[in-house]
């Protein structure tokens, strides 16, 4: 299982939020395939509203999800690496480079 709890750049949440609607709906069918593609059963996605602005709070499982941000960002996919750029465009993240912080750890 992966999580990945990332911030909302600032002035982008109304942005984030038509790029969610759009996995949800016209681009439901990409969406699923990318999911299948790399062994995910679940891929879900929160909003958080902290005191330090927007976050996402993202949950990956399947036996894909350990390995699903390093290969989807080098995927040569078009969908893929729309993916790819709307994280970077919306939570600042690079899935090139590694990570700013650990992983979130499982404490309960």
């Amino acid at each position: 299982m992966g999580l990945v709890v990332a911030p909302i750049v600032e002035g982008k949440l109304e942005d984030w939020k038509s790029w969610i609607a759009e996995l949800k709906s016209s681009k439901k069918s990409e969406f699923d395939d990318l999911n299948k593609r790399y062994g995910l059963t679940r891929h879900d996605g929160w909003l958080v509203d902290t005191p330090n602005g927007p976050m996402a709070a993202v949950l990956h499982e399947g036996p894909g999800s350990e390995t699903f941000m390093e290969k989807v960002s080098q995927s040569d996919n078009r969908f893929d690496k729309s993916f790819t750029e709307k994280v970077a465009e919306f939570h600042g993240m690079d899935l090139n480079a590694p990570p700013p912080a650990p992983p979130p750890k499982k404490v309960l």
